[in-house]
């Protein structure tokens, strides 16, 4: 199974800036559909963005629209989050997740990848 390494998190003020990544060790990287999800204390996982396999179309939680960017490139085998403008209420531990299964793309639930990394920790000050 395809493995899954955050990096990029830290900490930053409110209207700060960070960009997240996520390297897979799977050269078929470019066939999975990627996303990112968060975690809070006390809270459900939460999914904030998702990037198709081969027409790299993109889906936002309404909440980071506008704001949040997610990009790929797949020669890296890398996902990456551009995250502006955040929010104190946007601290989180922030979850890399890939899908393997090229007959499945439920891309906005956890239930629709297989694949998870360990997550790296964003924190927004206020």
């Amino acid at each position: 199974q395809v493995h899954l390494v955050e990096s990029g998190g830290g900490l930053v003020e409110a209207g700060g800036s960070l960009r997240l990544s996520c390297t897979a060790s799977a050269r078929t990287f470019s066939s999975y559909d990627m996303g990112w999800f968060r975690q809070a204390p006390g809270k459900e996982r939460e999914f904030v963005a998702s990037i198709r396999r081969s027409t790299d179309l993109t889906v936002y939680a309404y909440s980071v629209r506008g704001r949040f960017n997610i990009s790929r490139d797949n020669t890296k085998t890398t996902v990456y989050l551009q995250m502006n403008s955040l929010k104190p209420e946007e601290t989180a531990v922030y979850v890399c997740a890939a899908n393997s299964r090229s007959w499945l793309s439920d891309i906005v639930r956890v239930r629709g990848y297989d694949c998870w990394g360990k997550g790296t920790q964003v924190t927004v000050s206020s």
